[in-house]
């Protein structure tokens, strides 16, 4: 007979496997349930398919008695009275551009069909505000669960930072908000089994919002700064330098950078889920977000200008020219391509007639949109074949001094290249 669970995650992509991967090391006895056959199998064998859980932290998840299963009836294995399931599931855009909920419904519905009493279920997938008193409380409570009474429902955004060296699941505060007070009592308490500190939210709405608040304001920053690199080229202003000057003032500034476009699954994605609230709920535009969308989804088709800019002053033309793409993913030193600005410049380059190449010591194979990108194998030979080389994405293994040397012409989109006649920086 298997022993009772602490806790079940759904969903075991970017948010969920570190979740289970702490659970698991502070002593919690965990399951993971996804309906991916294909990521159960990979765990089951002892195969992490994230950058930020490898496959030696997969081999201690198993021997501490952690299993992957596509098998819902697991959530029946909770302790009674004492379980957490925690819903990790994706939340991506729907064709009118509001959030896709499908998989938090379908993962409510089943946590509704077997959970057991005195379970804590909690909703980590980004959403707009409302969703859990709105879509999953209504829900459990059809299947004759009283939430706060027999059941304990709360909110919780996930904070995970792939490839951060600094911050993890642990020593990042994790913000709670509960639906009644014994729900957040509830997850308080869960979660200080698992990270340092805990930060109560008055409810979920407000939790919800929180996790919105942090990227929208990231994402207009940024767009600040790439409309800011487009009007300081024109001017003759080193934007860098005006940014790193600006730094030195200890108060009332944070540093923002701009770049090629926004990617991963928050800044391109999370707003517009705000974005979409608003709209419905009240009729009127969240017009900051709305024009940091448009802005920084215009950065894609500006670096293609750019690229032909400094070909013609080259007196190469787009076509046929062979560019190479340095650094294809949304972030640097991980594997994730998820909406990473690399596939629209692609496309585009290639529209254009432009031959692509893309090096990148994370992606051995391109796996981004519809494209088949060939990838060098000789940085050196490569950059000295390419008639234009754009550094996109910054990894730590990358010399740039050394690439602006072995390049034809260099468009340096991160700001990290020294001054030469060859190369330009955003």
């Amino acid at each position: 007979m298997r022993v009772s669970l602490d806790l079940v995650v759904i969903g075991l992509g970017y948010v969920g496997l570190p979740l289970a991967q702490e659970a698991c090391a502070s002593g919690l006895r965990v399951a993971g349930l996804d309906r991916d056959a294909a990521v159960v199998e990979a765990l089951s064998r002892g195969r992490s398919r994230i950058d930020d859980v490898s496959d030696q932290d997969v081999a201690r998840m198993r021997e501490s008695g952690f299993r992957a299963t596509t098998d819902p009836s697991v959530i029946g294995e909770l302790a009674e009275g004492a379980g957490t399931v925690v819903i990790c599931v994706p939340t991506p855009l729907s064709e009118d551009g509001g959030p896709d909920l499908s998989a938090v419904i379908a993962a409510t519905e089943t946590v509704a069909r077997h959970v057991r009493a005195g379970t804590l279920v909690v909703l980590e997938s980004t959403t707009y505000p409302g969703t859990t008193e709105e879509m999953l409380r209504p829900r459990l409570e059809a299947a004759g669960w009283r939430i706060g009474v027999d059941l304990f429902l709360a909110f919780s955004p996930e904070r995970i930072d792939p490839g951060n060296p600094t911050f993890g699941f642990r020593n990042t505060p994790k913000v709670v908000g509960g639906v009644t007070p014994a729900c957040g009592e509830r997850a308080e308490a869960f979660y200080s089994r698992l990270v340092d500190v805990v930060v109560r939210a008055r409810g979920p709405r407000e939790a919800e919002m929180a996790k919105l608040l942090e990227n929208t304001y990231r994402h207009v920053n940024i767009a600040l700064v790439n409309e800011m690199a487009k009007f300081c080229h024109e001017l003759g202003i080193d934007l860098w330098d005006v940014i790193r000057c600006a730094s030195t003032k200890p108060f009332g500034f944070q540093a923002f950078h701009p770049g090629p476009g926004v990617g991963g699954h928050c800044i391109p994605i999370d707003p517009n889920y705000l974005s979409h609230r608003v709209r419905a709920a009240l009729g009127y535009p969240f017009r900051f977000v709305e024009l940091a969308q448009e802005i920084n989804h215009s950065m894609p088709g500006y670096i293609v200008r750019r690229i032909q800019d400094t070909l013609n002053r080259a007196g190469k033309p787009l076509r046929g020219s062979r560019v190479l793409l340095l650094g294809v993913t949304y972030k640097a030193d991980i594997s994730d391509q998820r909406e990473s600005s690399a596939l629209p410049i692609a496309r585009e380059l290639i529209g254009h007639g432009a031959t692509v190449w893309y090096h990148d010591p994370f992606v051995p194979a391109w796996t981004s949109g519809d494209l088949d990108l060939e990838r060098v194998g000789d940085l050196t030979e490569a950059l000295a074949k390419a008639d234009l080389t754009v550094l996109l994405q910054q990894h730590s293994g990358y010399d740039v001094d050394q690439i602006a040397q072995a390049s034809q012409y260099l468009l340096d989109t991160r700001g990290r290249a020294p001054a030469a006649a060859n190369v330009e920086r955003l």
